[in-house]
């Protein structure tokens, strides 16, 4: 199946490119602006971290080059007032060879009026403002732990890797605009499966996703996001009295908010955000062979909050950066996981980037709190 999907959306890029370049093909009058587009991100990471767990003794250094994810997409506009996009990932890492190639976006948009677009389809949840970020753009070697733990990338409820993403919903748009067009007020409202990309509903509730933020000057945002519904997988487990389960759906229950704000001036980049996280999480990662409905031990609060700021040395083309990145799995110090990074990026173009970065960790579920990590990524789009 993924085979079959990756060979018809490289045709399909295949043939855009034909007709794009040589002009062979002419694209029906309602299909307009058929953009192909991409971007590759490719790495060297250095670790020092002795052990994984307050139980583990063993060595897990490492010390390798990556070839983090591709990525391929296709949009465009129908009639004007639809915007659409496709895109699939191609990872190159080891540990994900499973699940790639994968869809990751495939979703239209009504966009007649700026106050009202109706959105359909695979995207970003309206979930924080770093969620819906390039991974290149978001500025670090990864999206903070807010993200990767709180938005659905490898999230604590032991969903599968989802990117941030979700099938379903949503209505947005932008109010109130100034004499230069530039709205003050934006909302984002959104019915997801709850499940993660590509994958049906399982225990037939939505999750509720949405967002709103004030724009008072230019550059500046401020905003705050909810999210209420569950995660769901069908499996065995022994409950709290004892009784075991087979072959039934259990539902987790899943509460979250998120307070933000940004500056971005001048290429100047302030960005803090904070969101807590109240429900359980299944012991086990989800994947197609995963049945075990068991319970995390880390309960039902989670909570994380970042703080960054990139600044220019030489505008549009060299940065430095720094950022405070912390997440307690568990709402309590005693599992919370702290990340101090130090950084510079150069810009050769706006499409070819090299950043490195220093991480000093400390996370207190490791027998050894401290460890150091060296990050090198050589990044360019298309």
């Amino acid at each position: 199946m993924k085979k079959g999907l990756l060979i018809s959306f490289l045709a399909a890029l295949a043939l855009t490119t034909n007709a794009q370049e040589k002009n062979t093909i002419t694209l029906p009058s309602w299909l307009s602006n058929v953009k192909l587009s991409g971007y590759v991100l490719t790495q060297y990471q250095y670790s020092d971290q002795e052990s994984t767990t307050t139980d583990a003794h063993g060595q897990d250094k490492s010390n390798s080059f990556n070839l983090r994810l591709a990525r391929i997409a296709l949009d465009g506009r129908i009639a004007k007032d639809f915007y659409w996009k496709t895109q699939i990932q191609i990872n190159g890492n080891t540990s994900s060879l499973g699940s790639s190639p994968r869809i990751v976006d495939l979703f239209t948009e009504w966009q007649k009026y700026k106050a009202f677009r109706i959105k359909f389809g695979q995207y970003k949840r309206p979930f924080t403002f770093e969620n819906p970020m390039n991974p290149i753009d978001q500025g670090f070697y990864s999206y903070s732990q807010l993200v990767n733990k709180l938005a659905g990338f490898s999230d604590r409820n032991g969903s599968h890797a989802s990117n941030g993403r979700d099938i379903g919903l949503q209505f947005q748009g932008d109010l109130f605009p100034d004499a230069h067009g530039r709205a003050w007020f934006h909302y984002q409202v959104g019915v997801f499966n709850g499940q993660g990309i590509n994958t049906k509903d399982v225990d037939q509730r939505k999750d509720l996703i949405g967002g709103a933020w004030i724009m008072p000057i230019e550059g500046l945002r401020i905003g705050a996001f909810g999210w209420e519904g569950s995660y769901a997988r069908k499996g065995n487990w022994t409950d709290e009295k004892g009784t075991a389960h087979s072959n039934e759906v259990r539902s987790l229950p899943q509460h979250r908010y998120a307070i933000s704000g940004e500056y971005v001036k001048s290429d100047w980049t302030f960005r803090s955000e904070y969101a807590h996280s109240t429900g359980k999480a299944f012991a086990k990662t989800y994947n197609s062979g995963v049945t075990d409905c068991s319970l995390s031990s880390n309960g039902g609060k989670s909570d994380a909050v970042y703080a960054l700021v990139i600044a220019p040395i030489i505008k549009k083309k060299l940065h430095v950066k720094a950022r405070y990145d912390l997440y307690r799995p568990n709402g309590k110090w005693d599992h919370a996981n702290t990340q101090y990074e130090i950084g510079a990026d150069y810009e050769f173009h706006h499409n070819f980037e090299i950043s490195g970065e220093f991480c000093r960790v400390n996370n207190r579920a490791l027998v050894k709190h401290d460890y150091n990590m060296i990050d090198v990524e050589v990044d360019w789009r298309f």
